[in-house]
């Protein structure tokens, strides 16, 4: 397990990962109450959050992210395993420190995190939602950036800022329109099936069948919850799973390829490329 901590501003960033393969538990504690939050990358792993005699536990949190209130006596327990290794990056800051926040962030803070800024417990979670391709493609610059020493923290400060314009821009879009709780759930059951299906996927209309949602719902409702349309996000995670898989050399790059679906290496190369601004064959584990 590593655990970075990086002062920006008034913000305090957490970049942690690990890889375990055997079931391994990491836990976190902060030293003072802050508003935070998580933004999990592509190893999917389990999250558990404690107080008193609360819990709550994410079991999916691959390209999620949570925003929380949190004091000194609430826990976060991660579980690690090989097929599901912890990437997580926290952005967190103290309320005192709120209004010292630069280009309005404060105030950003106040008016869409209000239930964080002003908490009634010691656990208190505020919005959360699966980010879009974009913060996705963030998150991941961050875990792998090629860049090292002054470069590299220029890099974590722009992309910081510009993943939290990302995360606020959202929860605006997400107020202008709510979708239902079981509609909620059935989009997300079908991000489930489409990522358990990655080399067979169903057809929209089987997806549609499966899940109890016609296909209209399914098309303009996905794509409001994830940020794009239904087969977009399944060549996301064909290509992030694909990447995961060399990049951690599981498998070789022709072995990903035919893993996620693609028959053709040149298509998945090029794809690929598309996707990450580099060819599978530069991916350096």
């Amino acid at each position: 397990m590593t655990r970075d901590i990086i002062d920006i501003n008034d913000f305090t960033i957490l970049v942690e990962t690990g890889h375990s393969e055997v079931p391994t538990t990491d836990s976190c504690l902060f030293d003072e109450s802050v508003i935070a939050v998580a933004f999990y990358g592509s190893g999917n792993v389990d999250l558990t959050v404690k107080y008193g005699d609360t819990s709550k536990e994410f079991g999916h949190t691959k390209g999620l992210a949570l925003s929380f209130y949190a004091d000194e006596k609430v826990e976060f327990v991660h579980t690690v395993s090989a097929d599901k290794p912890l990437e997580c990056l926290v952005i967190a800051t103290s309320i005192a420190s709120i209004d010292k926040l630069p280009n309005l962030e404060g105030e950003l803070f106040g008016e869409m995190l209000n239930q964080l800024v002003h908490p009634n417990d010691h656990y208190v979670e505020g919005p959360s939602f699966f980010m879009t391709p974009e913060m996705q493609s963030i998150v991941d610059q961050i875990f792998h950036t090629r860049y090292e020493g002054k470069a590299k923290m220029m890099f974590f400060r722009s992309q910081i800022h510009t993943l939290l314009a990302h995360f606020f821009g959202q929860l605006s879009l997400m107020s202008e329109e709510s979708i239902p709780t079981e509609e909620r759930e059935k989009l997300e059951q079908a991000r489930d099936i489409l990522i358990n299906n990655l080399e067979h996927p169903p057809s929209l209309s089987e997806l549609s069948k499966e899940i109890g949602l016609n296909t209209f719902k399914l098309k303009k409702n996905f794509k409001e919850l994830f940020g794009v349309p239904v087969f977009k996000y399944l060549q996301n995670e064909r290509l992030t799973t694909a990447n995961e898989l060399i990049r951690s050399k599981q498998m070789t790059i022709q072995e990903a390829a035919w893993h996620v679906g693609y028959d053709s290496l040149s298509s998945f190369s090029n794809a690929f490329s598309k996707k990450f601004g580099f060819r599978p064959s530069e991916i350096k584990g």
